[in-house]
């Protein structure tokens, strides 16, 4: 008994001794940063000799580095560097694929939205990936992603308006931040959802007569569209092609989750800015489509709405910021270096209704990284970012730190 007593008094002790530990730690996580940086791009110009205060999690002031005179705030003097807000990538499948989060974090990505993948809220913040989800991919029976990856934790499908209501309302109430639907009936040269191996790019000979997998009617989408509108959500759609463009316009759907693979007329395309469809990019996944490239192009003329997302899971795409994409978006559209930046950060924070994410501005989440030299004049940096802080938690730190 005696034994017993002394063995629960010490789990005892050694229990608290872990709670005021963990307390104290995160304490000091938590404490007032100021992050000084030669340049800081606060989610819509380049301000330079500019610091940021951080604390409770937020971005509580940005301001020129003369001008703040605090005591009992660490400090950290980046130097020649550049200070952004945390990326924010539209299009991941990260837990279906189970790529490891902290590395995606590690590598400049704070927040993603999982368009295909297990159905859960927003997670994250605080040291951690933050992840907003669709859920699994309504679509036909036997349609894509079911004809390829079957339907677990991936897809669902509808063939009665009854069903399409009820599956969007069981995933919204499950946490789904956007409905995503497929409208692809295969057959694009190039696009690697139709090709099983697409290390080297298919040409005409190689390419065998398709017959078109099963797809939504326009009657269902619209279900869906209304019952997802009625509960205050988008619908993504993935297309490639004409036909599954012409279902989505028809319909209403708020956002396609990649530029078309195969090249749209420009009138389907003039069509989608009208009605003001968000076009998430992808460029560097669909490398092999040749009408990617031309489709983005002309979006970008007639004044479309394109957001960052580079499908990450994907095995081509680094677990991270996708400098390829970026450099795609350029060749693209002409974008100036600044205006790209924008469209993985402040942009997509607004698109997404959350406050202040993706910008560096009082109040906004402290997700931040920061990088040695100017990603404006290459975005390579950005791969490889030598500061990250989720949630005002800093999770990477290369830089050498003077604390007060």
């Amino acid at each position: 008994m005696r034994r017993s007593y002394f063995a629960i008094k010490q789990a005892l002790r050694l229990f608290l001794f872990t709670v005021i530990s963990t307390t104290i730690v995160q304490s000091n996580q938590q404490s007032p940063l100021l992050i000084h940086a030669l340049r800081v791009f606060d989610g819509d110009a380049i301000r330079t000799n500019t610091s940021v205060l951080v604390s409770d999690g937020k971005v509580t002031r940005i301001d020129k580095r003369d001008a703040f005179n605090l005591s009992n705030v660490r400090e950290i003097d980046l130097g020649d560097a550049t200070l952004l807000p945390g990326f924010i990538d539209l299009h991941t499948h990260i837990r279906f694929l189970h790529i490891d989060e902290d590395i995606v974090l590690k590598h400049g990505i704070t927040t993603v939205r999982e368009v295909g993948g297990p159905l859960h809220g927003t997670t994250g913040g605080e040291g951690h990936l933050r992840m907003l989800t669709s859920g699994p991919i309504i679509t036909a029976p036997d349609g894509y992603p079911i004809n390829k990856m079957g339907t677990d934790n991936i897809a669902i499908a509808v063939s009665t308006e009854q069903q399409a209501r009820a599956v969007v309302q069981e995933l919204i109430s499950g946490g789904a931040s956007i409905i995503k639907i497929a409208l692809e009936p295969g057959g694009e040269l190039g696009a690697p959802w139709t090709h099983e191996h697409h290390s080297e790019k298919p040409t005409l000979s190689s390419v065998h007569i398709h017959k078109a997998w099963p797809m939504l009617s326009k009657a269902l989408v619209k279900v869906i569209v209304d019952e997802a509108h009625r509960l205050n959500r988008k619908v993504t759609a993935h297309i490639g092609e004409s036909k599954g463009a012409k279902i989505a316009l028809l319909a209403g759907v708020d956002e396609w989750a990649h530029v078309p693979c195969g090249k749209l007329s420009d009138t389907l395309l003039n069509e989608a800015v009208s009605k003001n469809v968000t076009i998430v990019t992808t460029l560097d996944t669909l490398s092999k489509c040749s009408g990617a490239m031309p489709n983005a192009n002309m979006l970008k003329k007639l004044g479309g709405d394109l957001l960052y997302g580079a499908e990450i899971a994907h095995p081509d795409i680094p677990w991270g910021i996708d400098a390829q994409e970026l450099i795609s978006i350029k060749q693209a559209t002409q974008m100036e270096p600044i205006d790209i930046l924008k469209l993985a950060t402040s942009k997509s924070g607004q698109y997404l209704q959350l406050p202040l994410l993706g910008s560096l501005q009082a109040g906004a989440p402290a997700d931040i990284i920061a990088v040695k030299g100017n990603p404006l004049d290459n975005f390579k940096l950005l791969e490889y970012p030598d500061f990250v802080m989720s949630g005002g938690i800093v999770v990477v730190n290369e830089f050498e730190t003077n604390t007060l």
